[in-house]
């Protein structure tokens, strides 16, 4: 995978074939200007709109977009991505970096505020606009000494599914 496109598109392949494992049904969009999921998962009554970001480089940008000029509120940014999402959408990430083609990239599932709440501690409660699978800050960074990552109760498994199924 070279482009971003590439990767986009693989990492929501990835996605439905693993809903679609769990037993879900799956319904992909496809086209530009897409609302704020890339494929719906349905089980019985049960419905997630799904948001897929696939990564090659160990993080996803998710909030940058809602930093304004010259500003470095990265809380203020989280807020304003957090009121574009609804209660019914959910994320999963995929992550390619280091996967052999052989193996399937790395997935985790959260809510927006999951991710909203992972993104405010991020840089020792500075916050981000970046979430990083594994980063282990500098002696340069305003975070020196620490790591952030992605939580393992993420992971993308059946029971991590119907954990977030539960209250929709």
């Amino acid at each position: 995978m070279k482009t971003s496109w590439q990767v986009a598109t693989a990492g929501e392949a990835f996605a439905a074939a693993q809903f679609a494992r769990c037993g879900w049904d799956v319904s992909i969009q496809y086209g530009a200007n897409q609302p704020e999921y890339d494929l719906v998962a349905v089980d019985g009554d049960r419905v997630l709109k799904v948001s897929v970001k696939g990564s090659k480089d160990g993080s996803w940008g998710l909030t940058q977009s809602y930093l304004t000029k010259g500003s470095a509120d990265y809380h203020g940014a989280i807020d304003a991505w957090l009121s574009k999402h609804t209660r019914l959408t959910i994320f999963c990430l995929a992550q390619f970096r280091g996967v052999p083609v052989t193996e399937l990239p790395r997935m985790y599932l959260a809510t927006p505020a999951e991710i909203g709440a992972q993104l405010r501690v991020t840089a020792k409660g500075r916050g981000d606009t970046i979430l990083h699978e594994r980063k282990e800050w500098t002696d340069r960074a305003h975070a020196a000494g620490t790591v952030d990552a992605v939580p393992d109760a993420w992971k993308f498994t059946e029971q991590r599914l119907e954990q977030l199924a539960v209250g929709i």
